[in-house]
């Protein structure tokens, strides 16, 4: 009965749980799950998944591993791996994912290529998407994102990520088509060790989501953020630690229907020659 029920359950999330499970519709990286899965900002190496437009603004080339559980079950936990390496010409940034168990599981290979035009910086992203199924197969398909960021000011950013605007479907012989979101937001930085990020996700089938989040420096090597999301109601905790060129960062998030989840990251970066 068991092995039915985490069938049902996985079957369903990316439906009834829209932006919590999956490579596709999930937020990857403790950073950003920490401020209350923020997408369009904080430009790390993770962006190649959350906004393939931010990897334009890392000036360090980073790899990074991280590993999610949600709900206290580990089916449906997500193992990630990240790596940009930017460049005089634009940033390239590889994204692999893996979410989901034995019964069901997807997969994603993605990459994106950012540049900087004055104030702008927008890149696309391609991905080989597959889901797997026992007992049903294997089938799989190409999406393409596009996203980007505006620097009004030295403290004011402006953010826009479309994934999936191919609206591809799982596979050619279903009719299901996989999520297209749409995620605009601002980030403001109060002052040096204070940012403030805002952000508006919409599914062109769901309700949107409102996101706040909230990162304090209490040393420059210690960070503290915190985030609330609606649709549903959640919160989100977080701690990075920076000791050098290595970066830890855990988050806690708790949706006030399903549970907690636990998100863990791992960093690290260097400078080319």
């Amino acid at each position: 009965m068991k092995p039915y029920f985490y069938l049902v359950l996985m079957l369903a999330c990316p439906f009834i749980s829209f932006g919590q499970t999956g490579p596709l519709t999930q937020t990857h990286g403790a950073e950003n799950q920490a401020l209350g899965n923020i997408k369009v900002h904080n430009p790390h190496v993770w962006s190649i998944f959350n906004n393939v437009g931010a990897l334009a603004r890392i000036s360090e080339s980073a790899i990074a591993v991280s590993y999610d559980q949600r709900y206290g079950l580990r089916d449906l936990s997500t193992l990630d791996f990240a790596a940009v390496i930017p460049g005089a010409k634009g940033s390239w940034g590889l994204g692999i994912s893996r979410f989901g168990g034995k019964l069901f599981n997807q997969q994603s290979f993605g990459l994106g290529y950012s540049n900087q035009l004055g104030i702008v910086s927008m890149g696309l992203k391609a991905e080989w998407y597959q889901t797997q199924i026992e007992g049903f197969g294997s089938a799989g398909c190409m999406i393409f994102s596009f996203g980007g960021i505006a620097e009004l000011s030295p403290d004011l950013f402006l953010g826009a990520h479309i994934s999936n605007i191919n609206r591809a479907k799982i596979s050619a012989a279903s009719s299901e088509r996989l999520p297209t979101a749409i995620q605009m937001g601002a980030h403001y930085q109060v002052e040096e060790s204070l940012n403030l990020y805002l952000e508006i996700e919409k599914d062109i089938s769901e309700k949107p989501v409102s996101k706040l989040g909230l990162s304090y420096s209490i040393q420059e090597w210690v960070i503290l953020r915190t985030g609330i999301n609606t649709q549903p109601s959640r919160l989100f905790f977080g701690l990075g630690i920076l000791p050098g060129r290595f970066a830890i960062h855990y988050a806690y998030g708790q949706n006030s229907a399903l549970g907690a989840s636990h998100h863990l990251s791992l960093e690290m970066k260097w400078k080319e020659d």
